[in-house]
């Protein structure tokens, strides 16, 4: 598995870029980049369980590792939901679980400099390094543009 590395400088502050990357519905927003409608059930606290969904249901059961508000976000991928059943087991999900996605958070030129590194897998190698730099285009464009 490797991981792959963002990161993009937003000129707004630190808890704004946080609050507009996690939270509903400026999460749902910057997001579409993956998939259009994705969505988010759970909680982003510490130890909680967190449901990473497209329209139809499928997705991803994962746990936030750590989460220090408006400094990191550590999310431990743990397997695969397919019609809404979750898959932590199969031999399919245990060639990559658990995984990493970490956001950090850090005070630069007076805005924020938010950095991702993301485990990727087999075929998504390619696709995430396209849509990453995507998806963090749109959290800058929702950042920064008075609501």
């Amino acid at each position: 598995m490797k991981t792959q590395h963002f990161d993009l400088l937003i000129n707004a502050p630190r808890e704004h870029v946080w609050r507009t990357m996690l939270q509903s519905p400026t999460y749902e927003r910057w997001t579409a980049a993956f998939c259009e409608g994705s969505r988010f059930e759970g909680s982003w606290d510490q130890g909680q369980k967190i449901r990473f969904l497209d329209p139809k249901g499928m997705g991803m059961v994962s746990e936030i590792a750590v989460h220090r508000p408006a400094e990191f976000v550590s999310i431990q991928h743990l397997g695969m939901i397919d019609n809404g059943v979750e898959d932590t087991t199969s031999e399919a999900v245990r060639a990559w679980a658990p995984c990493f996605e970490n956001y950090t958070f850090s005070d630069e030129a007076g805005g924020t400099r938010v950095r991702v590194d993301c485990d990727v897998f087999g075929t998504y190698e390619d696709w995430m390094a396209q849509t990453w730099p995507k998806a963090l285009q749109s959290l800058k464009t929702l950042c920064e543009t008075p609501a």
